[in-house]
């Protein structure tokens, strides 16, 4: 397994051939409390960068990019009755969607754990 960072404060965790994105820890907390959330549909094909989701909290609403090209294979439902899941767990039940990678080496272009530590410090 392999979890990388963008710049923006999203996950990527890769399994295979699927990455798993959501919003790091730091994101959730700068947020506050998450009242909705939009998730992309099934099929859909994203670029590196393009804006996938949207998570809105009691501040704001922020759109969320997916840090690899590749199709939505999975979004994560139970967001939908229940979006403070991605402030109680943000890197596990609080996932937003899985995207099959179509170019794995764009992850070289991530931050590592340590990389993205230094980041937000």
């Amino acid at each position: 397994m392999t979890k990388r960072y963008s710049e923006d404060h999203e996950y990527v965790r890769v399994e295979g051939a699927v990455g798993t994105v959501g919003i790091s820890p730091y994101a959730q907390e700068q947020l506050g409390d998450i009242v909705f959330v939009e998730l992309p549909e099934i099929g859909a094909v994203f670029q590196k960068g393009d804006e996938a989701a949207v998570v809105e909290s009691v501040k704001a609403a922020s759109e969320i990019y997916t840090p690899v090209s590749g199709k939505i294979v999975e979004v994560n439902a139970d967001l939908s009755g229940d979006p403070g899941r991605v402030n109680a767990n943000p890197e596990g039940e609080g996932w937003l969607f899985k995207i099959e990678l179509s170019d794995p080496s764009e992850l070289d272009g991530l931050m590592d754990e340590a990389a993205y530590t230094a980041h937000i410090s």
